[in-house]
């Protein structure tokens, strides 16, 4: 289970990302994060597994105080939270096969990571996985040969390679056209609950998140302003999250 207890954050320039944001994520179901562009939904994934920190409040996975960690113990716990980025992530000159076996390199000593040296039982993770995705075939392929929805299918099988507690998922349809969209955000869905894993879902595309999502966090200007079910989310519910003045453009 995943508790978020008053996460705020502050950025140098004044930007008040995040205001006290309380929730906590368990069982399998994926929970979608909405929002207007700069409500925080970013920043509340990259607090959540520290690649920013966070000014205040706390984020504990399985119980374990993920805000009080350092150095080995914190790389640890990151291994538990399994990353799918908006824009991708991979070494674009590396095989589809080297960028998969990137998500084990926290389970392997400093000189087989150098190497690329690793046990049969990741690579034979690694291959399944890859067919999991739909990738099967491609696992010599450069990552910069793959088109942006096998960019992401590879993002995905990373992730899931690392047997996290937990997906984070950053915009995963953002710089993909409508149709690959619905068969990368089903294809993660899909997994998540195959795996039984609770997925977080950050994503701009409201029809998507309704499509898939069961319960909805509406972020609006750092703060949580809707917390519940994908039926509760009414016009009148888009208009607190989006504003009534850009609900036309940001809620489509």
């Amino acid at each position: 289970m995943l508790e978020v207890t008053a996460l705020d954050k502050t950025y140098p320039g004044g930007d008040h990302a995040l205001r006290a944001v309380s929730f906590t994520v368990e069982g399998n179901d994926p929970v979608f994060v909405i929002g207007p562009s700069g409500a925080g939904k970013s920043t509340l994934l990259r607090c959540i597994n520290r690649l920013v920190e966070p000014d205040r409040g706390s984020v504990r996975l399985d119980g374990e105080e993920i805000t009080a960690l350092e150095g080995a113990a914190l790389r640890a716990a990151r291994r538990k939270m399994g990353m799918i980025f908006q824009e991708f992530n991979l070494v674009e000159r590396l095989t589809v096969m080297e960028n998969v076996l990137s998500g084990r390199l926290g389970y392997v000593t400093l000189w087989r990571a150098w190497r690329r040296r690793f046990p049969p039982e990741d690579v034979e993770a690694a291959f399944a996985t890859l067919a999991r995705v739909g990738l099967e075939g491609f696992e010599g392929k450069r990552a910069d040969e793959l088109s942006g929805g096998q960019r992401q299918r590879v993002g995905i099988a990373r992730a899931l390679v690392q047997r996290p507690k937990i997906l984070l998922v950053d915009e995963p349809t953002s710089s993909l056209d409508p149709r690959t969209s619905e068969s990368v955000l089903r294809l993660i869905v899909d997994l998540a609950a195959e795996d039984r894993i609770p997925a977080l879902v950050n994503i701009h595309d409201v029809p998507l998140a309704r499509a898939f999502a069961r319960r909805i966090l509406g972020l609006r200007e750092g703060a949580i302003v809707y917390d519940g079910p994908v039926e509760g989310l009414t016009d009148e519910a888009l208009a607190r999250i989006y504003g009534g003045a850009v609900l036309g453009e940001d809620a489509r």
